[in-house]
């Protein structure tokens, strides 16, 4: 099949990879893509939460699957687009979608679902953001109701800062805060069928330890060697079935990826939120770690086809992915700089370097033009040894006033 990916960041990068690496699949495409994704497909500059743009080019280039990695064309309704004309697509339509698209709306699926999750309140008032944030106690969990890139949820100690962001977001939803571990789960559903993938945990604040501003995502390993037996099979039977079945008896079959964030708390898992696409930098290990050729698995989820492929199969070992992030991220990230080192750096055995915020520097240099400027992804038999490479390799770029955590799966490799 010809493949389109809609994106141009280090979620799409590792879904072109994946799918290079499919025999299956005799040609990539990438709306807008990056340099990195150029290497592997033909980039394209549309706008992609322009449906009409991408039916075209879609119908142009016959695409015989189309896969939206970020929220906001599908939140914006082009696979509703792409499905009316006839072209398969990975990816919820514009309903569906509104369950990332609204932190509301995703709550009251869940509670109608009698899914687990932590209690919460929708504030559109000062009055009613002070009375859930007593209501709740600190620390404060404070999520703005709609599409922030991953930056939306401030979680924090302090009641000033809890205030300010409600006021900057206007439509909010305050939660009681979940002890213990996040992990994150992607379901694959064909609106009647789900298969889980491999679970992940990702970092999301922006210094080792957990310090410093919430981001987009630091880091993330997989497998998770800690996760307790059966967490995937619960979570299928708690979160996602129910959830499927809600959605369906709204009248939204649900075809596409289900982000499941999930905290592990005392009480037993406990959804801390839904997306409708991949995760970011999750993603980047748990399609490493596939062995099943991923063409025709994520053309199922729109043709009902998941029930005839039963699992999935995966490689041994673990892979860790490293963001190596431009200076002042996640403030105002420096842009234009020179990238070196990423030949150094890919040519390490067991690691390879995924674009996520690049742009071209005049005929074949690089430079960074995001906050996330790369994923240096390390594999090993082990997550010491994934650990390390992915490490090796970060330290071979150069990039002036960047920076990456260095305790990405610190903590579960040292208990191995």
């Amino acid at each position: 099949m010809k493949a389109l990916v809609l994106g141009g960041g280090g979620r799409e990068h590792a879904l072109v990879r994946a799918l290079s690496l499919d025999p299956g699949v005799t040609g990539i495409h990438s709306a807008p893509g990056n340099p990195g994704i150029s290497e592997l497909a033909e980039n394209h500059v549309i706008n992609v939460t322009d449906g009409l743009a991408v039916t075209e080019l879609a119908a142009r280039i016959r695409a015989e699957l189309v896969v939206i990695g970020p929220e906001a064309p599908l939140v914006a309704g082009v696979a509703d687009a792409l499905r009316e004309r006839g072209i398969p697509v990975f990816g919820p339509d514009q309903e569906a979608a509104r369950l990332e698209g609204s932190k509301a709306f995703a709550k009251e699926v869940m509670e109608a679902a009698g899914v687990p999750t932590a209690k919460a309140r929708v504030c559109r008032s000062a009055s009613q953001v002070s009375e859930a944030l007593d209501e709740f106690g600190a620390p404060y969990v404070v999520k703005n109701d709609g599409l922030a890139a991953g930056k939306g949820v401030v979680v924090t100690d302090d009641r000033a800062l809890a205030e300010q962001h409600a006021r900057e977001c206007g439509r909010v939803v305050i939660e009681e805060f979940l002890d213990g571990p996040e992990v994150s789960l992607f379901v694959l559903s064909d609106g009647v069928h789900a298969l889980p993938l491999l679970p992940a945990q990702d970092f999301k604040r922006a210094y080792d330890g957990d310090q410093g501003p919430n981001t987009g995502g630091m880091g993330a390993y997989a497998p998770l060697p800690w996760a307790p037996a059966g967490l995937v099979d619960e979570v299928m039977e708690s979160v996602v079935r129910p959830t499927l079945a809600e959605m369906n008896r709204r009248g939204t079959r649900y075809q596409g990826l289900l982000y499941v964030g999930l905290a592990l708390t005392s009480q037993g898992p406990r959804v801390v939120e839904f997306n409708a696409r991949f995760g970011d930098p999750e993603t980047q290990v748990v399609l490493d770690r596939l062995a099943t050729p991923i063409g025709a698995v994520l053309q199922a989820t729109d043709t009902a086809g998941l029930g005839g492929i039963g699992s999935l199969q995966w490689k041994s070992g673990a892979a860790v992915t490293v963001v190596v992030a431009a200076e002042n991220y996640p403030g105002d990230p420096a842009k234009g700089d020179v990238i070196g080192g990423l030949a150094a750096a890919n040519a390490l055995e067991g690691a390879y370097v995924l674009h996520a915020g690049t742009a071209w520097e005049g005929t074949d240099g690089v430079k960074a033009n995001g906050g996330r400027v790369l994923n240096v992804v390390g594999t090993g038999s082990d997550l010491r040894q994934a650990r390390e490479r992915a490490y090796e390799a970060a330290s071979r770029i150069e990039l002036r006033g960047s920076f990456y955590r260095t305790d990405i799966a610190e903590r579960a490799a040292a208990e191995l």
